[in-house]
């Protein structure tokens, strides 16, 4: 299955993903078919590429000879997507943008499969959902194979590539060297809940929730100490508004699900109910914060100025990402250089989570843990058997 810079690439489904899947693939150098189920979405895609290539254009980073040929490669179908798929009867590569949701992705790869040539790739762009379970859709499953963008495509640099069990054994390689020509950082994750970044990312989020549903802080104490000790760009509960809090709510339910509901990726309540309520983060208005006629974001509640309090959040939330990062190593979800990777580019992290628990020992993070458990009681906080491992044996990652 040779994929290359002469593969015509299709992407099913035009919102904010798959625009930005078909502007990455046509900068590339490939054609791309672009439509959607919905009614004038392949026209605002259209509309939101054009003002995209004119900003880059002003700002010096692109030539306007370059831009037009970049959205001359790109063919919008304008009429909504039925049944019938055969828009994407050119595509050697056609890649999906759609809901996650499980039942309509199986449904749309089983009407794929009979539009498209046989020797054609099918790939999922899902972020938390099996692949095998999508595969299985399909008569020619081996076919299909995972990749993952992260939002914006194009801005983010990283891709998460996907095998699954049943799948062609050289198709992930050339995927892998597919999103190498497009000038991404790929990397190479098993199929398990949430890959490599929606996994070991769920504690970022499900800890700092906990931390305020116990009123041990609030949201901008929790943020603040995230940011100002940690360097993260963007704290927890800015973070989850930035992504939609439903959309976030639906990955962490997922990856729970997905584990049997393993403890450590048990959601929030409090999270439920914003979504219930509506409160999905910056597109409806209000989230964790209030943005709201206007004006800057500003707080649901008052910040707390205490630096012992910010500084035992900080070594909290850390150590349950460590330890998530540990686990994936022991559980061979990718290599220690993959996850370190993955987490630089795909959601910013200011260090590597390994190289961090080398940084700050892995035996006080070891220690962090445990002392959480002792006094929580609960299978949330067990620690990674890798972890006390490596604590006991004094061993460091990448050595």
């Amino acid at each position: 299955m040779p994929l290359d810079h002469t593969t015509v690439v299709g992407v099913v489904g035009a919102g904010a993903m798959g625009t930005g899947i078909a502007q990455v693939a046509a900068a590339a150098g490939h054609r791309v078919i672009l439509a959607d189920a919905f009614e004038g979405a392949a026209r605002k895609a259209q509309g939101n590429i054009f003002k995209a290539m004119d900003r880059e254009v002003q700002k010096g980073r692109i030539e306007r000879n370059a831009a037009d040929a970049l959205m001359s490669r790109i063919e919008y179908h304008w009429e909504p997507l039925g049944e019938d798929l055969s828009v994407y009867r050119p595509c050697g590569l056609i890649i999906e943008a759609v809901v996650e949701d499980l039942g309509i992705k199986q449904t749309l790869f089983r009407r794929l499969e009979h539009s498209v040539a046989r020797e054609s790739v099918l790939a999922t762009n899902t972020s938390s959902l099996s692949v095998a379970s999508i595969a299985s859709a399909c008569e020619a499953s081996e076919r299909v194979v995972g990749i993952h963008f992260f939002n914006p495509p194009p801005l983010m640099p990283l891709v998460e590539i996907v095998p699954w069990l049943g799948g062609d054994p050289s198709l992930a390689p050339a995927a892998y060297a597919l999103m190498r020509q497009w000038k991404k950082t790929p990397v190479l994750a098993s199929d398990t809940p949430g890959f490599i970044v929606n996994r070991i990312a769920r504690p970022f989020y499900g800890e700092a929730l906990r931390i305020m549903e116990e009123g041990i802080a609030d949201v901008p104490a929790i943020d603040r100490a995230m940011k100002e000790l940690g360097g993260f760009r963007m704290g927890p509960f800015e973070l989850m508004d930035f992504i939609g809090n439903d959309i976030n709510y639906a990955v962490t339910r997922s990856v729970f699900e997905a584990f049997f509901y393993d403890p450590r990726y048990k959601p929030s309540l409090t999270q439920r109910r914003l979504v219930e309520a509506g409160f999905l983060g910056k597109k409806s208005g209000r989230g964790y914060y209030d943005y709201r006629d206007g004006v800057a974001a500003t707080p649901l509640s008052e910040p707390s100025n205490d630096a012992a309090v910010g500084a035992a959040i900080f070594d909290r939330i850390l150590a349950m990402l460590i330890n998530e990062a540990v686990d994936a190593v022991l559980m061979r979800v990718a290599s220690p250089e993959d996850i370190d990777l993955a987490m630089t580019k795909g959601v910013n992290y200011p260090k590597g989570l390994l190289a961090w628990g080398n940084e700050i020992g892995l035996s006080r993070v070891l220690d962090r843990l445990e002392a959480l458990q002792a006094e929580y009681g609960e299978d949330r906080y067990r620690p990674s058997p890798l972890l006390r491992r490596m604590a006991r044996d004094g061993r460091r990652f990448f050595e």
